[in-house]
């Protein structure tokens, strides 16, 4: 395997020295530990990132599906991930009352496993709703996915695979997390630290409005800032391939240092233009109940 740079644009390296410019020692403080409290503490008997692969040979894909969403909202997770990084998204110009929101994000995508040995994991949007909303996490908007790839230490360049069928099996889900595991070796990157360009984001938008049987998919941000996967509602909601991560989002956020709750945020439009290309998301908290829901009808599979 070719030796990985950590190569980021010059637009990049521009917005990221003006996000840190601006976002201070009260605002990195703001995003502790204390937010992920609600995450269970990991079991010694837990399986290990590898075990768990292996215990998903053989596997439906809904038997695939539940084994995710018990190993996580089990706790089995690693450390690393209840380690929440500040990420500050600034007002428009002119806004009156010079807002700033800081966010606070998990450094990775959601993983099973301990800090030694983790599997960075796939899955469907129930799934990751479910285990959001237990937490008390939710998921990024497009824009928050830009924030976060611009104010990472860490840029990988993405790896896809070969596209097919076998986009979506155990085994795609297991080659491409030792790519990134390879790719995190070669740039010397820490466990904790904020890193973006692995995957795509599952993402909250106001499309889903009109396609509540859909998953919405963004982001694989390359080296010169552009992105492989534009804003897409494609598939349904079943749907979940190598490609995808899922980023939490703390559901308290901070407007110039004080603390509010980020889907009310994203609902009030003074604010929501912050945090959305969108501006405001109608009833985030009914869109959210909505999507994870259980459905029992049958669905189209993307």
């Amino acid at each position: 395997m070719d030796r990985m740079l950590i190569r980021t644009s010059i637009a990049v390296l521009v917005v990221s020295v003006l996000y840190a410019g601006t976002c201070g020692a009260q605002n990195t403080d703001a995003c502790s530990k204390d937010l992920a409290r609600e995450v269970p503490a990991r079991r010694a008997e837990a399986p290990s990132g590898s075990e768990f692969i292996r215990r998903l040979a053989g596997l439906t894909d809904d038997e695939r599906e539940t084994a995710i969403r018990e190993a996580l909202l089990s706790g089995n997770l690693p450390s690393f991930l209840r380690e929440l990084h500040a990420v500050l998204l600034n007002a428009p110009a002119g806004d009156s009352a010079a807002r700033r929101v800081v966010v606070c994000v998990t450094p990775d995508y959601l993983a099973v496993g301990s800090d030694r040995n983790y599997f960075l994991t796939p899955m469907r949007l129930q799934t990751a709703l479910a285990v959001a909303m237990r937490f008390h996490f939710m998921l990024p908007t497009p824009k928050i996915v830009d924030a976060i790839y611009a104010q990472a230490g860490t840029h990988l360049e993405p790896r896809p695979l070969p596209p097919g069928d076998t986009m979506r099996t155990t085994a795609y889900y297991a080659e491409h997390d030792q790519l990134v595991h390879l790719q995190r070796a070669d740039v010397g990157s820490g466990l904790g630290d904020l890193i973006a360009g692995d995957k795509k984001d599952l993402v909250l938008t106001n499309r889903l409005w009109n396609f509540p049987d859909r998953v919405a998919i963004y982001g694989w941000h390359r080296p010169d800032g552009s992105r492989i996967q534009p804003l897409s509602t494609v598939h349904g909601w079943r749907y979940a391939d190598y490609s995808h991560g899922v980023r939490l989002i703390s559901d308290t956020a901070y407007v110039n240092g004080e603390p509010k709750r980020l889907l009310d945020l994203l609902q009030d439009p003074s604010t929501a233009v912050i945090l959305s290309g969108e501006g405001q998301i109608h009833n985030p908290s009914g869109l959210v109940s909505m999507l994870g829901r259980h459905r029992e009808r049958t669905l189209p599979q993307s």
